[in-house]
């Protein structure tokens, strides 16, 4: 089965902030989420942001996440979120968008 991938608008703006080779690496996993969006890991609360339901997948050497959600009811997957891993930037971004 494939699955569509949907990027959230913010999130279309988060990878429109990344480097060229970094962008590259983002697509790369999406490609993958495309056929496999179980690979991620699950999120539940992660210090005080509570992305339970949600999942994430890393890039570049885990410099970067990806949070995203399956919607398997019209199969897609919803990109919220891209970015740095540091200090938790991403889940930040994933919590406010949510």
């Amino acid at each position: 089965m494939i699955y569509k991938i949907k990027l959230k608008e913010e999130a279309d703006n988060d990878l429109s902030q990344l480097s060229h080779s970094q962008k590259i690496l983002i697509y790369k996993q999406f490609k993958k989420l495309e056929t496999s969006p179980q690979l991620g890991l699950p999120l539940g609360k992660k210090a005080k942001y509570d992305l339970t339901g949600y999942r994430k997948m890393y890039a570049d050497k885990k410099r970067l996440q990806i949070v995203y959600r399956i919607i398997e009811d019209v199969i897609v997957v919803k990109i919220i979120a891209v970015g740095k891993r540091d200090e938790l930037e991403v889940y930040h971004k994933a919590s406010d968008r949510i």
